[in-house]
């Protein structure tokens, strides 16, 4: 018998060499084909997370900027245009400022205690639903000079004395005073201006854990990759000339990239003050640019 003999075939090495060359060639075409479009779905990602990033921002600021104290938004002087800064609400009020019978004045009980401008007022009635007051928390009435500047006053400085009471508008919150009260107890250190007699009789309420807010774009510049920021700070107290940027821990990186940004006021109207933004991010040598426009409701 003669043994079985099995035939073995195999690639040559010249083979193997073709089959290398072939699919190098195939990948290098289908490579060249698949770039554009990949190219494409990356900088549209690029656009869409620049886009949405300003756009965020831009709607964080209109959303704090509408609810401000009226005539409390200002920018630095002289004019930077890459600052913000107002008093911030969280409520507000009508006060009792014409008694229906006997005036009470805070006593047990606190029905038909008007706002008397002529003394230091410690309290008043609310018209209107009770409000919640926290630690902290701040009443600005009769806010109504475009300049900003009057409800960053410290009532406690010896330049709000009654002879320049107009300027002095703002006034803590008692402590003994705090949760749901259907009056206000304020530690008053001067007589109110009167003009707020003529001004819808309102009051707004500052939250004690906001204070004043700054929104600041800061480091601006670069042409491939934008080197600025935009930062929300708040909780670092009322300064009656307002710092650009402010001093503070209490800080929120809200967007990056930046290489441009405009922040403007026109107060042409005295009750209806508009801000106007825009903010340019650029990521990769490509810039999207966004404008607002804020109303801002300064009728007291």
């Amino acid at each position: 018998m003669h043994p079985h003999k099995s035939k073995q075939a195999g690639f040559t090495l010249v083979e193997l060499i073709m089959v290398m060359v072939i699919t190098g060639i195939i990948a290098g075409v289908v490579a060249i084909f698949m770039k554009t479009p990949v190219d494409q779905y990356l900088d549209i990602a690029r656009r869409a997370e620049m886009t949405d990033i300003a756009d965020t921002a831009l709607h964080r600021m209109a959303r704090d900027i509408r609810t401000a104290v009226p005539n409390s938004v200002r920018l630095p002087v002289p004019a930077d245009s890459t600052y913000i800064e107002f008093l911030p609400t969280t409520t507000g009020g009508r006060y009792r400022a014409n008694p229906t019978g006997a005036v009470v004045r805070c006593g047990a009980t606190l029905a038909e205690d008007i706002l008397d401008f002529t003394i230091a007022d410690p309290c008043f009635e609310i018209l209107g639903p009770a409000i919640t007051f926290s630690a902290g928390d701040q009443i600005v009435i009769g806010s109504t000079q475009s300049n900003g500047n009057p409800p960053y006053q410290n009532p406690a400085d010896p330049a709000c004395a009654i002879a320049a009471t107009t300027t002095c508008i703002r006034r803590p919150i008692d402590p003994g005073w705090l949760g749901n009260q259907q009056t206000v107890h304020m530690t008053p250190t001067d007589p109110l201006p009167s003009f707020a007699l003529l001004e819808g009789q309102r009051f707004e309420v500052v939250p004690g854990d906001q204070q004043a807010v700054t929104y600041a774009c800061d480091n601006i510049g670069g042409i491939t990759d934008g080197t600025g920021t935009l930062t929300r700070y708040w909780a670092y107290g009322f300064n009656p000339i307002q710092i650009a940027p402010p001093l503070g821990i209490s800080r929120a990186l809200l967007a990056n990239n930046i290489s441009a940004c405009s922040i403007a006021y026109n107060t042409a109207n005295p009750r209806n003050g508009l801000v106007s933004i825009t903010l340019t991010i650029t990521r990769g040598g490509e810039s999207v640019s966004l404008y607002q426009e804020i109303h801002v409701n300064n009728t007291p």
